[in-house]
């Protein structure tokens, strides 16, 4: 742990000696203005099952730096840096009691750093370069055309969350209402996938052959190659205001930050049906064309945005039984259509939200088609809702209703639905202290990802502290 804290130490040190450097011969107008601005947030969050056994399902102890300073009237720095006490101790033998990282398990992230030049070339031009989390989307933390960053889906209840990417960041602006926007991302960051009790909510059940039993399973990850042509990651975005509507268009030149599946080796381990299963993973280039718009209609705040995938190619799973057949002279496979690149698919979200004047707010929104699914076929319909009213002075907040519905297969709505159930109590200690308690259940039925959640109903204590 000292080693991590010296390291923290030292990217401080070494940003704000930097910054001092680049400052020298620059006259200060307003001395306050260009001084190293240190915020953060200091969060705690634990969980713990709600079963017989009531197992610690999260702990982390999360201390997020922010680093923002203005050298001179056209440039700035900003960095976020997480420092963070995660998971549990995994000790399966002696040897790892001397291990301290897994003992006391501890990471240090890099979120963002970044410098930004305003009136780079030209006064209407600014240029953002480094690593940085480009947001992009109306809704309400689920947006389909956020499609830039690779999601952070380590904690499968942070929705959209993302990692920050190295990336060239242009903002040119015709007016104060209209701007273009385009981003060149060098190379290919896949998602990180949820961990602890959460590891297999996105791995789909797989169906086998009847007669057929599996014992062992591995696989291979297939990442494109590392080159400009192959890895890299572009786009365009116009951004426009006009009678009270905020609204954009964008395309992406991208790759699909969760693998595919597309090969499986079946291997005969016995005369009973056993078998293993070797598959082959890898990562689709993909078009998306998106559109967003948020206005207010009477006080009701309302948005809407949508995105079309169009893969850049036929993504074709095959099933290598030749293992079964070894006389034969030629392999014996089995190939499925996953994705066709003439019919591209839809995602899209609406919603609205409204504060009344008795302090509460009232946020609802439907999605079509989630994070992890692709194609016409596999996407589901979510509802979200959330109801939340403050009491004394607004110390006291109550979130009596929060959560979802989800539905994938109208025709038998009784057998393919998920519920997510998430009430909570907020209450304000300090000025810049908060607890937070809450659950979450899970209920449902069928093979989707909150379905397969409901053996992991949980109860909740955050505390933040802000400064």
């Amino acid at each position: 742990m000292k080693r991590i804290y010296f390291i923290l130490v030292m990217i401080v040190l070494s940003v704000t000696s930097g910054i001092n450097r680049a400052q020298e011969g620059v006259k200060e107008q307003n001395p306050d203005e260009n001084k190293l601005k240190l915020s953060g947030e200091l969060l705690t969050d634990e969980r713990f099952l709600l079963n017989n056994q009531n197992g610690w399902a999260w702990n982390e102890t999360r201390l997020s730096l922010n680093l923002d300073k203005k050298i001179t009237d056209n440039s700035k720095f900003y960095s976020e840096i997480w420092l963070r006490n995660i998971g549990l101790p995994d000790v399966a033998a002696s040897a790892d009691l001397y291990n301290k990282g897994i003992v006391d398990p501890y990471n240090l992230e890099i979120r963002e750093a970044y410098v930004q030049l305003n009136g780079f070339l030209t006064k209407n031009l600014d240029i953002a370069i480094g690593r940085q989390r480009i947001v992009w989307g109306t809704a309400d933390k689920l947006n389909p055309t956020d499609n830039l960053n690779p999601y952070d889906m380590e904690d499968i209840l942070d929705f959209g969350r993302h990692r920050g990417s190295d990336a060239i960041n242009l903002n040119y602006y015709f007016t104060t209402d209209f701007s273009m926007q385009g981003i060149f991302i060098p190379f290919f960051q896949p998602a990180n996938m949820p961990v602890g009790i959460f590891s297999d909510a996105l791995n789909p059940g797989m169906e086998l052959p009847q007669g057929m039993v599996l014992k062992g399973y591995s696989d291979t990850i297939l990442m494109p190659r590392y080159s400009v042509s192959q890895s890299s990651v572009s786009a365009l975005k116009f951004k426009g205001f006009a009678k009270g509507v905020d609204f954009s268009v964008s395309y992406v030149w991208g790759i699909d930050g969760l693998p595919i599946n597309t090969r499986n080796t079946f291997i005969p381990v016995d005369s009973i049906g056993g078998i293993n299963i070797d598959s082959q993973l890898s990562f689709a280039r993909t078009h998306i064309i998106g559109a967003d718009l948020a206005t207010s209609l009477a006080g009701i705040g309302c948005w809407a945005e949508a995105a079309v995938f169009i893969p850049d190619k036929d993504i074709v799973m095959t099933n290598d039984l030749s293992a079964f057949y070894p006389m034969l002279p030629i392999p014996v496979t089995q190939d499925s259509l996953i994705l066709d690149k003439t019919k591209p698919y839809l995602k899209f979200v609406i919603g609205g939200d409204y504060f009344f004047r008795d302090g509460s707010y009232f946020n609802i929104q439907y999605m079509h088609g989630f994070i992890h699914e692709r194609g016409n076929k596999s996407l589901n319909d979510y509802f979200f809702l959330q109801y939340e009213k403050k009491f004394f002075n607004e110390k006291l907040k109550i979130a009596p209703i929060g959560g979802g519905f989800i539905v994938s297969d109208w025709n038998e709505l009784k057998d393919n639905y998920a519920l997510v159930y998430m009430p909570e109590i907020t209450y304000q200690a300090t000025a810049n202290a908060e607890i937070t308690l809450s659950t979450v259940i899970f209920d449902g039925k069928g093979d989707t990802m909150f379905a397969n959640l409901k053996d992991y109903n949980m109860f909740m204590f955050k505390l933040k502290y802000s400064f």
